[in-house]
């Protein structure tokens, strides 16, 4: 949820008229517009510099922020032992840090800090500075009561972008920009105002009443929190996953089976082509082959096949009304003009 939480942060901050400096991940849909060819960043004149960072390259090791915000920490990019050190480095250089209660990783970074340092959320538990109630989802968006336990106050924040991972991402969001002094009711008004990121659950169009949507999710955690959010409302999951390189297929390979395994329901349908591959010497021994294998074995349908042409030959061949073609991946920039040729194929087949 980084980028979708920085994208958050950036627009409450903007609409507070705080005029921040931004520098996201991934294209922020509010800042989008005629003419403009890069909304991944703003350059504002106010006092806030709003910046997504990354522990995958260790850089996150650079920064020591005013306001330091994780959202969780979870199997991806390096060994788990590795991504503690770095976070419990990165937290420890914060005023003030954003933590996650509901994710034991985070949460457990409380304890390194000064009384007053952390600004908390969650979805559960009670201590929490921010914590949500019972939300009302649909489609197109989620509903729920925020509540701040030092005060009291109770807002309703009313979301255009849906699941629960983004009432995770607007609690974080709200935390953040209360640190920076922006009062909870205003930031929540702002935030009903955000459009979302590029690749996050992105309707590219709908066919034949076909939807194709495109996703960034690519480790176990982004996967599981898609599939939740899908399942919430009908129609058949056909998936297309490819994953971003050998390296993390192998580090993540006993988690996206489980993932797959426990998240896709009977009727779902999985493919996958070979990951990403940029070149130089990589290890290979591990593929889509055996990853789709182990799900198999474990009651789900899944495919493994050549590449991405094969793939979308099969998701046309398979798709019928009512179902949701969902196309993931990361690092690399052509899944997203594939998701959109998916829907052109699809229209022009007149699936009944």
């Amino acid at each position: 949820g980084k980028s979708t939480t920085t994208g958050m942060i950036g627009w409450i901050l903007h609409r507070a008229g705080r005029n921040p400096t931004i520098m996201n991940g991934a294209e922020m849909k509010n800042f989008i517009s005629v003419g403009s060819t890069f909304a991944a960043a703003r350059i504002g004149d106010g006092e806030e510099f709003v910046c997504e960072v990354d522990e995958s390259d260790g850089s996150i090791a650079l920064f020591a922020p005013r306001v330091a915000l994780v959202n969780n920490i979870s199997l991806d990019h390096k060994p788990l032992d590795e991504l503690r050190a770095l976070f419990r480095g990165f937290v420890s250089k914060g005023e003030t840090v954003v933590l996650n209660l509901d994710n034991a990783e985070t949460a457990a970074l409380v304890t390194d800090l000064k009384p007053g340092q952390a600004l908390t959320w969650s979805l559960s538990d009670t201590t929490a500075d921010l914590l949500a109630g019972p939300p009302v989802c649909s489609p197109g968006g989620i509903a729920f009561p925020v509540k701040a336990r030092a005060s009291g106050q109770v807002v309703e924040v009313t979301l255009k972008v849906p699941g629960l991972h983004n009432l995770a991402n607007a609690l974080a969001a709200l935390s953040a920009t209360i640190a920076c002094g922006v009062g909870l009711a205003d930031a929540a008004k702002h935030l009903e105002e955000f459009s979302g990121i590029r690749r996050r659950l992105e309707v590219v169009g709908t066919a034949n009443e076909i939807t194709v949507i495109d996703d960034f999710a690519h480790n176990p955690d982004k996967i599981a929190a898609t599939l939740q959010t899908m399942h919430a409302f009908a129609g058949r999951l056909l998936l297309m996953f490819q994953p971003h390189g050998y390296g993390p297929l192998r580090l993540m390979r006993d988690n996206l089976v489980d993932c797959f395994a426990c998240g896709l329901r009977s009727e779902d349908v999985l493919l996958m082509p070979e990951p990403v591959y940029f070149g130089g010497t990589v290890d290979r021994s591990v593929g889509s082959g055996e990853i789709v294998g182990e799900i198999v074995r474990r009651g789900r349908k899944a495919l493994a096949l050549p590449d991405r042409s094969a793939c979308g030959e099969k998701l046309v061949q398979l798709a019928r009304r009512g179902d949701r073609i969902l196309v993931m991946g990361a690092r690399d920039d052509s899944l997203s003009q594939f998701a959109r040729d998916l829907v052109q194929r699809v229209e022009r087949i007149g699936k009944v």
